[in-house]
């Protein structure tokens, strides 16, 4: 009954407690959308496919909070179309804190060649400008999947169809979601296709313009890397870095830094230890912590062969971040740091702010007067840190 298989990261709503999902078990067994306090109290507060048909989808991928307040998300399953095989082809859906939800789409809505995309497999990204992008791993005008927009209301516009290009030669199969850079474009990546097969790295703008930046698997054997199944993360250098789950200098993935503009560097070769200690197969994706480092799994390798935790330093400074990133004047918002201890001054893109810091890594902070969408800074006794290539958003 409280689900089984939890899937994707955890979001912190505004009234501080985590959401997540998992993939099987709620009332249904097709799924659920759980809530947990901070102490560990679990309440499970939406369970798919309690609809006829599943026609509110099944198998929930990662949530996402929108500036509104509300939980958006995907299902790689159920809907309410027709036009698809067994499992149905997934939904985009909005859900209260509280578990009201509502169905805004149903892929394969548009013809029975899945126009629109089927099989969403990752969750969605707001933008700045209050839309919702995503992928599929299906479907389009040509089969190889599609990215696409969605308004908080639920008009959904195909952007881009992959496999439009020669032999796939744009890519095909876009696994995970995207993130959306400091310059306002989407990055992402696609499992299979580009100009030699075992995927790309993309660059779509806004309005669906989209780029090939790089095409793995450029010379004999792989070793910059194939078959990318994670997504990407931008760091504060600008720069964005990922992960192969195969290929490289030992066959066993590696991790890559590569430009906006698409200039690639293999950082990191995995199984290059004896016996693979160093991990093997890294299929998800980085995170960037407030120390500066980016830190991952292996999915196999270790000491037992059954994975690790890694982390890697590229040299990249300190910054602080905010939980939410959004929030209206005088709203409450907590500030994660690696080392806030005697800070002396919270600003807000200017504005100074009441704060107290809670712990070495924790400050609350409560938004000031004037404060305008831009930068949250932390001045600590040893330097100032910034939210760095992510502004924090004033609401109205």
């Amino acid at each position: 009954m409280d689900g089984q298989g939890p899937q994707g990261t955890l979001v912190q709503a505004a009234n501080g407690e985590l959401y997540g999902t998992t993939l099987g078990g709620g009332a249904n067994n097709y799924g659920a959308v759980f809530r947990i306090t901070s102490s560990g109290t679990l309440t499970t507060i939406y369970s798919f496919c309690s609809q006829s048909e599943c026609a509110d989808g099944e198998t929930p991928n990662a949530l996402v909070l929108a500036t509104n307040g509300n939980l958006y998300g995907t299902t790689s399953g159920g809907g309410a179309s027709d036009k698809c095989f067994s499992g149905g082809c997934g939904t985009v859906f909005e859900l209260t804190p509280a578990g009201t939800l509502t169905t805004l789409y149903h892929f394969c809505a548009q013809s029975r060649a899945c126009t629109d995309g089927e099989k969403p497999y990752a969750g969605l990204v707001q933008a700045a400008n209050g839309d919702l992008y995503g992928t599929t791993f299906y479907g389009g005008a040509n089969g190889g999947g599609t990215v696409f927009k969605i308004t908080p209301g639920g008009t959904l516009t195909t952007l881009y169809s992959f496999c439009s290009q020669s032999e796939c030669a744009d890519g095909s199969g876009p696994y995970v979601g995207l993130v959306q850079a400091a310059n306002g474009n989407f990055y992402g990546t696609t499992v299979v296709g580009g100009a030699y097969g075992p995927g790309t790295v993309f660059k779509i703008t806004p309005s669906g313009t989209l780029t090939t930046l790089y095409s793995f698997c450029v010379q004999a054997g792989c070793p910059d890397g194939e078959t990318p199944y994670a997504g990407l993360v931008q760091a504060t250098d600008g720069n964005l870095y990922g992960t192969t789950s195969a290929g490289g200098a030992d066959g066993s993935g590696t991790i890559f830094e590569i430009t906006p503009n698409g200039t690639l560097t293999t950082l990191y070769n995995f199984c290059a230890q004896s016996g693979c200690t160093d991990g093997g197969t890294p299929d998800a994706g980085l995170v960037q912590a407030t120390n500066g480092d980016l830190y991952g799994t292996t999915w196999s390798g270790g000491a037992d062969n059954v994975g690790t935790v890694f982390n890697l330093s590229v040299g990249l400074a300190p910054f602080v971040k905010t939980l939410p990133t959004s929030g209206e004047v005088g709203a409450g918002v907590g500030i994660l740091g690696s080392d806030l201890t005697g800070a002396t001054s919270v600003t807000f893109n200017g504005p100074p702010a009441t704060f107290t810091v809670v712990s070495r890594t924790l400050i609350t902070a409560t938004v000031p007067t004037g404060a305008t969408t831009g930068k949250v800074e932390v001045t600590t006794p040893s330097d100032t840190l910034s939210t760095r290539n992510v502004n924090f958003q004033v609401l109205p």
